[in-house]
């Protein structure tokens, strides 16, 4: 009896769980979509949406008050065969967007939502995505809270009042308000190539936490993870926990070097009157990236070494 109580629970907790997910018809077909490829590939975007941010909050956490979703944080991450690789897509990538010309990637994301910037990164890359998830800046807070918080080593003082971000150099455990300064400032001297590399390392670090052996046989971390990350996480309509739990896994270990981190190679700069200031990728680099994506094997390692930062 003693068992069959305890499935029912975990049973009842998963379909619990999974009903909490938000979820989008953001995967749609259209005309000329890239054929399914090998592997499994994730788009994971981190929004700007204050919504769920107390007055108070967004003060603290210098986030402002705009309104609407905007990206700062894009990734694109593939397991299969040819192994498991994170790539960062810099926001300020300039490419074409159906529809609206040429401009920086973000704006796919600003002009026609999740659904544009799939089609757009599809288009792009010739990787084809298969899951979608999206977190806000209250989840995001929320998810790292829950944790008890993420141990990062910054070897420099970092301070920036725009991102209500000031840390003294060394190892520290960053709560929820202080990891949000730390994924969202652009104070480096790279601007946005650096901060994708801080992304891409925390993000990591936190998949690595919240899948340790003492957040998941510790209900007072694993209870409010498993509640946060469901609330507040925007999926694909056909995307279920058991999908976040795989994509957790996988960037669990990549972090732990048991894979590629890395960001698409860039080429160049430019401007334009309506994107402003911009960056380019490499073709041919990129284009041997996105290819070992497509084909399920190991990026070569003359891009992932040169762009790992």
């Amino acid at each position: 009896m003693f068992l069959v109580l305890v499935l029912l629970l975990v049973v009842g907790g998963y379909f619990y769980l999974d009903s909490k997910l938000e979820r989008e018809d953001v995967l749609v077909d259209y005309a000329g979509r890239v054929a399914d490829t090998p592997g499994t590939n994730w788009l994971i975007v981190g929004s700007d949406s204050r919504e769920g941010l107390s007055k108070e909050q967004r003060n603290k956490m210098a986030t402002g008050k705009a309104a609407g979703r905007r990206t700062d944080s894009m990734m694109l991450l593939h397991y299969g065969e040819g192994g498991t690789s994170l790539v960062s897509l810099p926001r300020d990538s300039y490419v074409p967007i159906e529809g609206h010309g040429s401009n920086k990637l973000n704006a796919a994301f600003a002009i026609g939502g999740p659904k544009l910037l799939v089609r757009t990164v599809e288009e792009t890359t010739g990787v084809r995505i298969d899951h979608y998830a999206e977190i806000g800046f209250a989840g995001f807070v929320g998810v790292v809270d829950a944790v008890g918080g993420v141990e990062m080593c910054p070897k420099e003082p970092m301070k920036d009042p725009k991102a209500g971000l000031d840390l003294p150099a060394g190892c520290q455990t960053l709560d929820g308000a202080h990891a949000l300064g730390y994924v969202r400032s652009r104070n480096y001297a790279r601007a946005d190539l650096e901060r994708v590399e801080k992304q891409r390392e925390f993000f990591g670090a936190l998949m690595k936490k919240a899948s340790s052996p003492g957040t998941l046989i510790n209900p007072f971390r694993s209870i409010p993870l498993a509640t946060n990350g469901a609330s507040n996480f925007l999926v694909d309509q056909d995307d279920h926990i058991h999908d976040l739990a795989r994509m957790m896994w996988a960037m669990k270990g990549v972090s732990g070097g048991d894979g590629v981190m890395t960001t698409v190679p860039i080429g160049g700069s430019g401007s334009s009157a309506a994107a402003g200031s911009y960056i380019t990728w490499d073709k041919q680099q990129a284009g041997a990236l996105f290819d070992a994506l497509k084909q399920d094997r190991p990026i070569p390692a003359s891009v992932s070494e040169k762009n790992a930062g």
